[in-house]
């Protein structure tokens, strides 16, 4: 099986000087290779999602924004094939969970409601992501499937809201726990056979340390103190293809599987 993590928002800033404290996150660092990936496009999430399981840049698939023109953008607005309905179609056994490249994030092949409508605002929420999404992607890992991709979305809200303060750490503990449950907890990393990439769309920093600002300093929901980098995070194990960009995921996963043509 080939699984991929997705993470929104995960940042090495707050990993690195915690692996103490993240003792999965030390453990897949220890076991795979662990790298920064520097985004030359906008580290804007729907776009990076997007092409992460497209394969192409957002001059191609051209998803650039949640909403359009007042309207929220659908699946079948985006005029492009992701990773799993390719497999799909060469009679692979793919399935995604919550991939927030449009909101509500989007499953293929899982019946799953995220949580909060895939922004969840409180802590309640977030604690319920974590719990839902792990559960779920519980289920999943025990079928017998070419790919899985799942997303936890929980801390990109959390950080926008609280970046530098203690709660940011406390949430990556109680993802880096899941991320235990998920990987060590089960037989996955046991065979040599399982691929795991586990990634960001993009980073974090303080607001207006960014080059390019994603949202305006004040929101509904309060003041923004942190803000997306072009710093993403990435951990991969037993794959041979190099990831350098978001769409390098998109094609390791092709090359994995065995598909040369789309």
């Amino acid at each position: 099986m080939i699984f991929v993590l997705g993470i929104d928002a995960a940042t090495w800033k707050v990993i690195t000087p915690n692996l103490d404290k993240l003792q999965s996150f030390k453990r897949l660092c220890s076991l795979g290779k662990a790298k920064e990936l520097i985004l030359e496009e906008r580290p804007i999430s729907a776009s990076i999602w997007c092409g992460m399981f497209c394969g192409k840049t957002v001059a191609e698939h051209r998803h650039e924004s949640y909403v359009v023109d007042g309207n929220l953008v659908k699946r079948e607005d985006i005029k492009s094939d992701f990773i799993w309905d390719i497999l799909s179609r060469e009679n692979k056994k793919a399935k995604a969970l919550n991939v927030p490249f449009v909101i509500p994030p989007y499953s293929f092949g899982v019946d799953f409601k995220p949580v909060g409508f895939g922004l969840p605002t409180n802590e309640r929420e977030w604690q319920d992501e974590l719990e839902m999404v792990t559960e779920k992607t519980k289920d999943l890992l025990k079928q017998e499937l070419d790919l899985l991709v799942t997303v936890y979305t929980l801390l990109d809200r959390i950080q926008h809201f609280y970046w530098g303060e203690d709660c940011v750490v406390e949430w990556y503990k109680r993802l880096d726990a899941k991320i235990g449950e998920l990987l060590f907890d089960s037989d996955f990393l046991i065979s040599g056979h399982n691929k795991l990439i586990v990634i960001s769309d993009h980073g974090f920093c303080s607001f207006g340390e960014t080059k390019i600002q994603t949202l305006p300093h004040i929101a509904e929901q309060g003041v923004i103190k942190g803000d997306h980098d072009e710093h993403a995070m990435l951990i991969t194990i037993n794959l041979a293809y190099e990831i350098n960009r978001p769409q390098d995921v998109f094609l390791a996963i092709m090359k994995e599987a065995g598909v040369s043509k789309i």
